[in-house]
């Protein structure tokens, strides 16, 4: 990484190395809340329940980490990012041990409900690497941050599934929070030093995030059909679980991680949907991937007893899904202010509100009507998100470009908010 530019004065830029330790920690950070998804048997034979309660681990994580984007996330405006974030990596390493150790199904519930309040990390280092990046460039810093995540995500699976093989699964919890303490450190060194923000009452933080959205007429649709692309990304790898241990495929928990570097592939296919935002077309290329989006599912419904077709419906659907919330995302940061904490609040409480809806219905739908059930609700999600693209595309070209204030002022803090 670069040093100082001249003399004392830090360089506070997002340089190529900068950019990729923050790609990396929002990747092992985030992978924190998708151990268990392809665990879910071993861990319901392990600890004596059924499978569908054994599913609720992944809710609850992604319950929690939606409260812990709420109630940590917008602190990232006011207080030093710097002590902040190694702080909340030190609380994930405890929750992680916790869920390591926990003797009964009831305490790993709690363990993991912890594991996603504290698991925050990469959401304060998202707004932060948009700040630190030159304008002409935030949409690719934004991408390759936010493809770590994904990336992180996809690869928590294919990991999980080897080491609960070869060690069990209490062993990745172990790992997760080594992991979390290295991070810890590695941050405290990478962050530069930051000016500091005027402080804003706590209460008055929370409820300015809601009236920062409400500021910006594109952050309703934007937000809306990130939640729904999602919740239909969640929906399907919570399902894909009980397809895949079904008959005719009948894996092992090794093999459906396995299924993941084929994830992998569509996160780094879309890495750069970012630029896409820098070129001015952010609008349109999100309605394409939601045409891929649901062109996936069909495919997933036809092609559900072939392990090839899956794999080809595996990488088309994360190219869409990364590529929908990547721009959603990177639109988002563009609006003018310096509330990009908050903003990312919004869009990733309510994108995990989404997904923990999606994993929440995947059993109940899969013991209602199996694949074909799941697969059903996901396009009829993904035709909810496309329609809302449709009835607001105008508005959102025009203002991805167009600050919704002309007189610039900075939207985060109202009167009413400070």
């Amino acid at each position: 990484m670069q040093g100082p530019t001249t003399g004392s004065v830090p360089d506070r830029r997002m340089t190529p190395a900068r950019t990729l330790v923050f790609a990396i920690a929002a990747g092992m950070a985030v992978g924190n809340l998708y151990w268990a998804q392809p665990l879910i048997e071993v861990i319901a034979s392990s600890l004596g329940v059924s499978s569908s309660s054994a599913a609720t681990l992944v809710t609850v994580t992604q319950v929690g980490y939606a409260l812990g984007i709420f109630l940590i996330v917008p602190l990232g405006d006011v207080l030093d990012r710097r002590r902040l974030i190694p702080l909340i990596l030190a609380l994930s390493a405890a929750t992680l041990l916790g869920a390591a150790l926990a003797p009964s199904f009831a305490v790993l519930l709690a363990a993991l409900g912890g594991v996603g309040l504290t698991t925050v990390g990469a959401q304060l280092l998202t707004p932060l690497a948009s700040e630190l990046a030159e304008p002409e460039r935030r949409g690719r810093v934004v991408g390759a941050v936010a493809s770590g995540s994904l990336i992180g995500i996809l690869l928590s699976r294919t990991i999980s599934g080897f080491v609960a093989d070869l060690l069990g699964w209490r062993a990745i919890y172990v790992i997760a929070a080594v992991a979390a303490l290295v991070l810890a450190a590695v941050l405290r060194t990478v962050i530069p030093p930051l000016a500091p923000r005027e402080p804003v009452p706590y209460p008055r933080l929370l409820a300015s995030v809601f009236i920062t959205v409400a500021h910006h007429r594109t952050a309703g649709p934007t937000l809306a059909i990130c939640a729904a692309s999602f919740a239909v990304f969640s929906m399907f790898w919570t399902s894909l679980t009980y397809l895949l241990t079904a008959p005719p495929f009948s894996f092992s928990v090794s093999q459906i991680g396995l299924l993941g570097l084929a994830g992998l592939a569509g996160a780094l296919a879309a890495r750069r949907a970012g630029a896409l935002h820098d070129r001015g077309w952010s609008v349109p290329a999100t309605g394409l991937a939601l045409a891929l989006l649901g062109l996936s599912l069909a495919a997933a419904w036809v092609g559900r007893n072939s392990i090839v077709a899956l794999v080809v419906v595996v990488i088309a659907l994360d190219i869409a899904a990364q590529s929908i919330l990547v721009l959603g995302q990177t639109r988002l940061f563009a609006l003018p202010g310096s509330a990009r904490s908050r903003l990312n609040t919004a869009f990733v409480v309510s994108n995990f509100l989404g997904g923990a809806a999606g994993s929440a219905i995947a059993g109940p739908l899969w013991s209602a009507g199996g694949w074909a059930a799941i697969m059903s609700a996901s396009l009829a999600i993904t035709l909810a998100g496309l329609t809302v693209w449709t009835l607001t595309r105008r508005r959102l070209a025009h203002t991805s470009t167009t600050p919704d204030h002309p007189t610039g002022a900075p939207v985060e803090a109202p009167a009413a908010a400070r």
